[in-house]
């Protein structure tokens, strides 16, 4: 297992394992909130690699890390943003003037309010 220090380093290097073996790899992360320690570490059961950092600036890269990895492991393409001239120009379909039919029962909120039973505590044995 080699711990990579460089943070470029080691996102190219998980992007580039994961894209090479997709169904084998595996991505794990360690929180150590006593020592204020994250370890990162990527394998695909032939080569390991590693990230370890006590630095709390490391966060965005590695959410923005894991956002890229879960994208390529839902198998999905991110939806292109609309250039502005198709934001000008709408299409208008025949049924866009009619109003869309909403769900006869109104959402109610989840919780004790919604008609849940709220348990009491059993009081203490002396």
């Amino acid at each position: 297992m080699v711990y990579i220090a460089s943070w470029q380093e080691f996102q190219e290097a998980a992007e580039s394992l994961y894209a090479k073996s997709p169904n084998k790899t595996r991505y794990c992360v360690k929180w150590r909130s006593s020592e204020g320690k994250l370890v990162l570490k990527i394998t695909d059961d032939t080569t390991c690699i590693k990230f370890k950092t006590y630095s709390s600036i490391f966060l965005n890269r590695f959410e923005s890390l894991n956002l890229s990895l879960m994208q390529k492991m839902q198998n999905r393409r991110p939806e292109p943003t609309p250039s502005p001239a198709t934001l000008k120009a709408p299409q208008h379909d025949g049924d866009s003037t009619k109003p869309r039919a909403t769900s006869p029962i109104p959402p109610q909120p989840a919780g004790p309010a919604s008609g849940g039973v709220k348990k009491k505590k059993p009081k203490k044995k002396k």
